[in-house]
């Protein structure tokens, strides 16, 4: 499964789990003590300028805000498919697809240290109505159990091999899928949090995103890196969450 860099993506996952029943998971949340007042929501203008900046985080580091762009969802004669239904969300991450359950508004972002471009974090910061962020979060929990292991097939049509490519048509090309949680601490200024490492294997090639889901009042903030087998995805560092949530917060009271 090519795990494209942009954290948004992903963003799919988390509104296709909301579909999930939440009864039964297990959540990581702030303690009572941390309880603030009910936020506003953020219409597009005001995520995007809720985004991290450089100046947040100090000398070394840069953010690269991404312009929107509308999901479309993939054709149908190319969707990677699930063997197992309910992990389809996972998939159509591949493909985003506004619905009904979907956020108000997207934003994406990298946030990159001088010097060490593999530390690079991918987040996308998702807006919801009042009590829907949390909704959403605690369905992922249900899909992290659910989809532990599952497989894909991605068929392959001749738009796919190239012009003029010649032979027997290519087989659909399938892909192993784990899902796997991760321990994680609610950093200051976080509401609640969900942690877990994707992985996914096909042709002998293997690529891993660790990514942490904070929540922070009616918003979602993704953050995610790269990796491989032989090059482990870093955690996302955290200095970069507690920055984007201090940001979320000052701009959900207004």
């Amino acid at each position: 499964m090519p795990l494209r860099p942009t954290a948004v993506l992903c963003c799919t996952v988390l509104c296709g789990a909301v579909l999930l029943s939440a009864v039964g998971c297990t959540t990581v949340s702030a303690s009572a003590d941390r309880a603030v007042p009910a936020e506003r929501t953020l219409d597009a203008a005001g995520l995007r300028a809720a985004a991290v900046t450089a100046a947040d985080l100090g000398a070394g580091w840069s953010v690269t805000v991404m312009r929107p762009e509308p999901g479309r969802p993939a054709p149908a004669a190319g969707r990677e498919t699930a063997d197992v239904p309910a992990c389809q969300p996972v998939l159509d991450a591949l493909a985003p697809d506004k619905g009904k359950s979907g956020p108000l508004a997207e934003t994406d972002l990298s946030v990159a240290p001088a010097g060490r471009p593999r530390a690079t974090v991918y987040a996308g910061l998702l807006a919801f109505e009042p009590g829907r962020a949390e909704q959403v979060r605690r369905a992922l929990d249900v899909l992290l159990t659910r989809c532990r292991t599952f497989r894909s097939t991605t068929p392959v049509d001749g738009a796919s091999r190239g012009p003029g490519a010649k032979g027997a048509p290519a087989r659909p090309v399938t892909t192993l899928h784990r899902l796997e949680r991760a321990e994680a601490a609610v950093p200051e200024g976080v509401d609640a949090v969900t942690a877990f490492t994707l992985t996914g294997e096909s042709g002998g090639i293997e690529l891993r995103r660790r990514a942490v889901v904070a929540r922070v009042g009616t918003a979602l903030a993704f953050f995610s890196t790269l990796g491989t087998a032989a090059e482990p995805a870093p955690v996302p560092d955290e200095r970069i969450v507690r920055a984007q949530a201090a940001r979320l917060r000052a701009a959900q009271r207004g």
